[in-house]
């Protein structure tokens, strides 16, 4: 496990990087893209260096460097190309001269929650059984289409603000008419993968890997995601955002009430 708190390191440590990049970019949403990519790389070291069979690490590195890519790489583009991420907008104008303390604290959390992703990384890599399992097929599986699913979610939000009739509008076509934040579900259940491919009943330390999908959705929904992105939106659309989140599920699909 001392390889989780490596991982927990180097992230930190290219999270103050990314805390001088944004400062000097004058975009705080350069620190998404330092943490997506330095935790796939991270966490694909931990599958690589963990004992078990060297198929299965590979297949975890590059599930997690898939990941990584993908996410990544569309929150590079987004930042490179667009406005300010809406949360950190609010947040710099309602902070003031405060705002850059507030971004370091809020990275300094940043390399913990790799560390701690890092377990279920781990105990995936290392089952002792060289063969092929249902369930590393199924996690595999899982995974992939997790990312298909956020990239469908992520495209539709795209392809709508992409329309000047929808200006001052909320998105509620395909998976956004289902709940709130379909790209912050697909992305906990992709964590799911892992723990899919570690549990074994008879060795209960793997059930440890559950760490992974729980966290995301705490984070996503509690800290990070869902609320300061839907209190910004509260600001920027008033009543009807309100309106919305009281017929719309947050980030379980329902039909709208």
């Amino acid at each position: 496990m001392i390889l989780c708190l490596y991982a927990g390191l180097g992230v930190s440590l290219a999270m103050v990087l990314a805390w001088l990049a944004q400062r000097a970019a004058g975009n705080a949403g350069w620190v998404d893209v330092a943490w997506t990519f330095s935790t796939g790389i991270a966490l694909a070291c931990v599958a690589c260096a963990a004992p078990g069979a060297s198929w299965r690490h590979a297949l975890l590195a590059g599930l997690l460097l898939m990941w990584a890519g993908r996410l990544g790489g569309h929150i590079a583009y987004r930042v490179a190309t667009g406005p300010e991420d809406t949360r950190y907008a609010q947040m710099r104008t309602a902070a003031g001269p405060r705002f850059q303390r507030q971004i370091l604290r809020l990275v300094a959390g940043q390399g913990p929650v790799s560390g701690l992703l890092a377990v279920s990384v781990y105990l995936a890599a290392a089952r002792p059984d060289p063969d092929l399992r249902v369930s590393d097929i199924a996690g595999a599986i899982l995974l992939v289409a997790a990312l298909a699913g956020e990239a469908l979610a992520d495209r539709q939000l795209t392809a709508w603000r992409t329309k000047p009739e929808n200006h001052e509008q909320i998105c509620e076509v395909g998976l956004w008419s289902l709940c709130r934040h379909p790209n912050y579900l697909f992305e906990a259940v992709s964590w799911t993968a892992y723990p899919l491919i570690a549990v074994e009943p008879g060795r209960p330390l793997t059930w440890l890997s559950f760490t992974a999908p729980l966290l995301m959705f705490l984070v996503l929904r509690y800290v990070t995601g869902v609320p300061p992105l839907e209190a910004a939106m509260r600001e920027k659309r008033g009543e009807k955002y309100t309106t919305y989140q009281a017929r719309t599920n947050a980030m379980w699909p329902g039909w709208p009430r």
